[in-house]
């Protein structure tokens, strides 16, 4: 016999047990700060910002930004959309996945934090944004990644990929290796800085899920990202982050050429809920300022952690078969969290399925069915179902009372 109960109804969520890079991988579809750099030929002014609003769980919101991806970070639920899979310059976001590919290394043990690298000529007369790497000397890997990160430094970035590949070129090859493992399809990359390039893009869940990434991979060097100034060769070097200076994000990258407009991925924490945020095409630095602020504020307000079931709570009394009890409890196997809406927890729809009645003998922790709990656009999340307590099978006695008394 096969059962189904309706245990909640009603409504909406966003949800997830955990990560699930892999699936989420799969929803990605197909993709520096501060470059400052002239307009290539094909590089002219970015286009008007389209008048649709983004697209969210809680009904449309405008926003000056032309591309805009906002994601849970517990759940990888998207909070908020527009554009999302579109290809754009990235600008110097580019810089997160050469700081990606850098922390790679450093995990590994191919590079050191105190290792020296050489700056070449070509690294020396980088333009844009830079942290002044004086040419025919060595700097070592952590002064770089600072320069990078903080100060958006393209030399700093030609003078990491030298050193890791021996050429820019060779390691751009990395970083796109490195972005097909990622599951990053709306991403591909011609330079290590995000001096604009024909053929060289982004997409704003492209740059959000990277975020994710370095946030989830690398929590040993994720630091970097929020620190508000460093000194090189006794120049102060301040973070380009509005957020981050203001306290109000602790990472990651900003962004700006003439094709792309001004751009932003910032991430923050606040009681326990990780938002990143990835913005680009506004019009001038303090516009970026203002939305990235206020599109924080509110990913923060409208979305609220609920705990909607607890490893052991109770869900059925399963009927037994053959058992040396009639019935057994079947509890849920772990903690299951939704990101809602505020206001939504009761409205969750969720349903039992099982297999029943279950033959003993049956053993605490045996699986025994799944919940499935219903998300937007009919998505759904499923936690899997236990039996609560070890069930003997009755004897060759009782067995034949048992069937006497059917």
């Amino acid at each position: 016999m096969h059962t189904r109960r309706f245990l909640l109804a009603g409504g909406a969520a966003l949800a997830s047990t955990g990560y699930s890079f892999n699936a989420f991988a799969r929803k990605v579809r197909g993709g520096a700060a501060h470059v400052h750099a002239p307009a290539a030929a094909a590089a002219t002014q970015p286009a008007p910002v389209p008048e649709t609003p983004a697209v969210t769980p809680v009904g449309p919101v405008d926003t000056v930004a032309r591309w805009a991806c906002i994601l849970d970070y517990n759940s990888g639920a998207t909070l908020l959309e527009k554009a999302a899979d579109e290809r754009m310059p990235p600008s110097s976001l580019t810089k997160m996945m050469t700081a990606y590919v850098t922390f790679t290394m450093l995990k590994s043990g191919r590079l050191k934090l105190d290792q020296t690298l050489p700056v070449s000529e070509k690294a020396w007369r980088m333009q844009g944004s830079r942290m002044f790497v004086p040419l025919g000397q060595s700097v070592s890997v952590e002064d770089l990644i600072q320069g990078m990160v903080i100060q958006s430094g393209n030399d700093a970035c030609v003078v990491l990929a030298e050193g890791i590949s021996g050429s820019e070129e060779q390691f751009v090859a990395l970083m796109n290796e490195m972005a097909g493992k990622l599951g990053l399809t709306n991403s591909h990359f011609l330079n290590a800085t995000g001096w604009p390039a024909d053929g060289h893009y982004m997409s704003a869940r492209d740059v959000a899920y990277l975020a994710l990434r370095l946030i989830h991979d690398f929590p040993e060097y994720y630091h970097y990202f929020s620190e508000k100034e460093f000194f090189f060769n006794k120049i102060r070097q301040e973070n380009r982050n509005a957020l981050v200076v203001k306290g109000l994000a602790d990472g990651l990258k900003t962004g700006h050429t003439d094709a792309g407009g001004f751009g932003l991925c910032a991430s923050s924490e606040r009681e326990g809920r990780r938002v990143i945020m990835a913005l680009n095409g506004m019009p001038t630095s303090n516009v970026r300022a203002r939305e990235s602020e206020r599109l924080m504020g509110w990913a923060f307000a409208n979305f609220e952690s609920a705990k909607i079931l607890s490893k052991g709570d109770v869900v059925e009394q399963a009927p037994v078969w053959m058992g040396q009890v009639q019935t057994v409890p079947l509890v849920v196997a772990q903690d299951f969290t939704m990101l809602l809406p505020h206001g939504w927890r009761n409205s969750t729809h969720v349903s039992l399925d099982y297999q029943g009645p279950l033959a003993a003998p049956l053993k605490q922790g045996q699986p025994a069915g799944q919940l499935t709990v219903l998300l937007p656009g009919g998505r759904q999340a499923l936690v899997p179902v236990v039996v609560g307590q070890d069930v003997p099978a009755l004897g060759v006695l009782g067995r034949a009372a048992r069937r006497l008394h059917l």
